[in-house]
Order: C-alpha cells, then structure tokens, then sequence
C-alpha cells in the first residue's frame, strides 16, 4: 500500500515538511475504514492507533494532527490518485470476479462546493458482485457525464474481454464505439432519450419471441423480471449491436402492482437471458451501492469550510476504503466501520493483506 501511495507527487514545499505524503495517506485511508469522516476525526484516530500501527502505515513520525491532513489534502492531485487507486483496484477486481463486469455511474461530491458554487461530480467504475471501485474522474464544470465516462473508459489500461454496463444516459454511439475498439463489449439501457431506437426496439415482435423469468421476494416486495432476447436486426443501426432484449419488472409490494419495460442492446454475441437480466440487475445493485456511498459516507465534515482538492480526496480515500471492504467480504459498510474503529490492529490487517 505504501509503495502503491508513494506513486502520488507530494506538492508541498519540501521545508518544514515532517510527514511523508504516502504515510499520510495510508492513515487517512485507515481511519475512512474506521468510520472517519472529517480531518479531525482522521487526526483523532491517527493519535489512538498506537506507534506500531503508525509505522507500519509510513507514519513513523508519529501521529500528525488534523491541519497537517487538511493541508496536504487540499493539494495534493485527486487525478493522481484516482489514477493509482484505480489501477491497482483493477488488478483486485479482475482475480475475485472471473470476467470482468464493470457498471459506470454519475456521483456528486456531498458537503463539497466548488467554485461556480456547485457540489463537485464525479462518474466512477464499479466492479459488478463485489462494488469496488476501479476508478473516477471529475465531469468538467462546463461539461456533463458523457465525455467523462469517455474519459474514464480510456484511462483503463486493458479492458479485453469486459463488459461495461451502463444506463440509458450513456447509450451513445461514440461510447459504444470506445468500448469496441478496446475489445471489451457493452450492455446499454434504451429508453426515451433515443427516441428513434427506442421505437425501433418497441416495434419488434416481442410476443413471439420465447421469456426466461425469474422471481425474487424481499422486505415484503414481489418482484417478476422476464426478459426476451432476439439477434438484432440488421437495420437498427448501432454501433456493434449484436443482441437486443426487452426487459419487463413487474414489481408487487402491499398489492400494489407496477409494471416497468426497457430495452437493452448488448455487442456480446453470447450472452443468454439469463446472463443478460443478471447484468442489468447488477447495474441496478451497482448504482444503489453508489448512491449509498454518495449519500451517506461522502459529508465528510459539514461545519468545515472545504478547500482545493480535500473533498475528492476524501472521496478517493472513502471509495477506496469502501471496495477493500467489500473485496474483504463486508457488504454491510457501516457495521464493518464500527468493528475496525475498536480495533486499530485489525484495519492494519485489512490494509497489509489487499
């Protein structure tokens, strides 16, 4: 981990600096696993690990205190170490998860402004079955999701054979396109925002196409996914195209019935119903596990005033701190928090086996 962090440029003045950066960033890492939010909660917990735990993190000056991490977090390049971060989460990803099946998604930065005024937003990789984050970039302020996710997608460095899912904002042709020319393959959502695909899929013959359904039933909810999958078509002109789906969820919960259809277009020859509604259902886990993220463990420190690249390094660290969870078997982010916060040895352990 040590090695990894020390990949990141530390910006400061090299006179009068005490703590190297990488040590700095381990702790911080550390103390997001253990449930810190804010710079004082990660001094706080810096202080109580112990000088063994410190060393062994590159902290073998000691604890620093809170303006020291607010300092050089605010400076340090949040690119760099999504970069790093990503890149060696990858690796992780590839070996627990077989075939690499990625979900691509927009987050903002909660408690963060920048600026224009605006909570800063992020579009991140998630590894579908496990959510560990392989990587995220900023959107540009004058810009939006699309070319972000572009950018994200390029920055991979070997994407053959993966699967990247993605909803129905990202279903466009130069983003199929860039996941083509890195031979990985796409499973795109089609709803109203192309209208003329969209109807184009709504016309196919549906009813005589054969349904694979299956039913799960949780916290009182019934819920029915049938999907239909046909080759498509040669006139449906879309880059790669090479299945097309109809996906109908027919959701019951207190008797009360809802009924939602979409379509999917997939350049994956292969992929049967099954693997298909697989996908699309671990899109859908994916974004929650996001959004739950976002929401609720992104407020680092709400009464602080935010400054230079703090909030997406904070970021950086809590996703980061999230998939090692998750990769060590925790689903249940907030639980696992509480553990590691008793137990400063134990989060050492979770860092020193990833």
């Amino acid at each position: 981990m040590l090695d990894l962090l020390s990949q990141v440029p530390d910006p400061r003045k090299r006179r009068g600096r005490r703590h190297q950066l990488a040590g700095l960033l381990a702790v911080g890492a550390a103390a997001v696993i253990a449930g810190s939010r804010s710079f004082a909660a990660i001094g706080q917990w810096a202080a109580d690990a112990g000088p063994d735990v410190l060393a062994a993190l590159g902290a073998d000056r000691g604890p620093a205190d809170e303006s020291t991490y607010r300092r050089a977090f605010a400076l340090v390049s949040a690119d760099v170490l999504d970069q790093v971060l990503g890149a060696w989460l990858f690796t992780r990803a590839v070996r627990a998860a077989g075939r690499l099946v990625i979900a691509v998604d927009g987050k903002a930065v909660r408690g963060a402004k920048g600026k224009d005024g605006k909570a800063p937003h992020l579009v991140a990789a998630l590894a579908h079955g496990i959510g560990a984050v392989l990587g995220q970039v900023a959107v540009n302020a004058k810009s939006n999701e699309i070319p972000a996710v572009r950018d994200l997608l390029a920055a991979f460095a070997d994407l053959a054979g993966a699967v990247i899912t993605l909803d129905a904002l990202h279903t466009q042709h130069d983003t199929a396109q860039l996941i083509l020319s890195r031979h990985a393959d796409y499973a795109m959502t089609v709803k109203g925002n192309m209208p003329t695909l969209f109807r184009q899929l709504k016309k196919l013959p549906w009813p005589k196409v054969p349904s694979v359904s299956t039913v799960t039933k949780d916290h009182g909810r019934r819920a029915r996914r049938t999907v239909k999958v046909i080759l498509a078509p040669a006139w449906i002109e879309f880059e790669g195209a090479a299945q097309v789906a109809q996906l109908r969820r027919t959701v019951t919960k207190k008797g009360k019935k809802t009924v939602e259809v979409v379509y999917l277009i997939t350049s994956d020859r292969r992929a049967d119903p099954a693997t298909l509604a697989a996908w699309v259902k671990g899109h859908w886990e994916i974004e929650n596990k996001l959004h739950w993220v976002r929401d609720v463990t992104y407020q680092e420190d709400k009464s602080l005033v935010r400054t230079g690249n703090a909030p997406r390094v904070m970021a950086s660290l809590r996703s980061l701190a999230v998939s090692l969870l998750r990769l060590g078997g925790h689903d249940n982010i907030a639980a696992a928090n509480r553990h590691h916060a008793r137990d400063p040895q134990r989060t050492l352990k979770l860092l020193q086996a990833a």
